[in-house]
């Protein structure tokens, strides 16, 4: 069975300044998440499911899906602020829906197969879609055997400003130990650090760091649920508070529910994390098409 591609593209690109996923980018107008599905497809999954927004459906059927009609079967599901368990409510004043693993949450009643989440807005790379998609081809029938690609955080850094990052530890095995999304993280005189409360903490340049290039089996949404209960009875007055996927990830392998196989891959990741990012984007683009890497109109 071919893995499904789950693209996280809700979030509203606030540091962007638009809804960068919507942004052309490519010579014929192609978005970064263009790229990633025409890697995914030949990559070898077999469907795309995209969450958004329902206050930008139109444009975004209008704009991204009739490119894909066909190509790959496709499917949307939508995260909402109040898409929430029985018995619970927005809390007053909160204004964000509640991040990335409640946003996967969302594909529980289309996903049935070993899937892959990557983020809307990020460009992974050719290999990392052949290298995650070859592990979840081979998970038929198990589950709590996940895994994810791992970037080196130097080479994932914006010089417009910080970065958010899942910092990683693996074991000898190379199996996940633990991941903490940093949400501040630059080069600073030189060395990466991430800020921790006042803070700032120095990294080894080669530590492995989530993009949110995850691969998880269905069971994956059964944990979510549950963990998602108890993230939102601790959570109650914090209006800030967000259900991040390294968060649900760190719970099961400290819990030692599941494991989390780090997967390496010879591609760069880059991506535009702020306005002034674009150009750099839209060069690097230009660079892998003039070497054969993608042909000048994907779709």
């Amino acid at each position: 069975m071919k893995p499904t591609l789950f693209v996280l593209a809700a979030g509203m690109g606030s540091r962007y300044g638009g809804l960068k996923q919507l942004d052309g980018l490519g010579p014929n107008g192609e978005t970064i998440m263009d790229y990633s599905i025409y890697d995914a497809i030949r990559g070898g999954f077999g469907k795309v499911v995209f969450v958004i927004r329902h206050l930008f459906e139109a444009d975004f059927r209008e704009k991204i899906l009739k490119k894909y009609s066909h190509v790959i079967p496709v499917e949307v599901v939508f995260q909402e602020l109040d898409y929430l368990p029985v018995g619970f409510t927005v809390p007053e004043g909160r204004v964000k829906p509640w991040g990335t693993n409640h946003a996967v949450l969302m594909g529980k009643d289309v996903i049935r197969e070993p899937f892959a989440v990557i983020n809307a807005d990020d460009f992974y790379g050719r290999d990392s879609f052949a290298v995650i998609a070859s592990y979840l081809q081979n998970l038929g029938g198990k589950h709590d055997d996940y895994c994810m690609v791992g970037y080196r955080v130097g080479n994932t850094l914006s010089e417009s400003g910080s970065v958010s990052r899942g910092i990683c530890t693996t074991n000898a095995e190379g199996f996940l130990t633990s991941v903490v999304e940093r949400t501040q993280i630059e080069r600073r005189d030189g060395q990466v650090m991430y800020k921790d409360g006042d803070d700032w903490v120095p990294v080894a340049e080669d530590t492995p760091v989530s993009m949110n290039m995850w691969g998880f089996t269905p069971d994956y949404f059964l944990h979510s649920e549950a963990f998602f209960i108890n993230f939102l009875r601790e959570n109650r007055i914090n209006l800030k508070a967000e259900y991040f996927i390294p968060l649900m990830v760190n719970h099961l392998i400290t819990q030692g529910t599941s494991t989390v196989k780090v997967l390496h891959t010879t591609a760069k990741w880059f991506g535009v994390t702020y306005a002034e990012d674009r150009p750099a984007f839209i060069a690097r683009i230009r660079a892998l098409i003039d070497a054969g890497e993608y042909p000048e109109k994907l779709f």
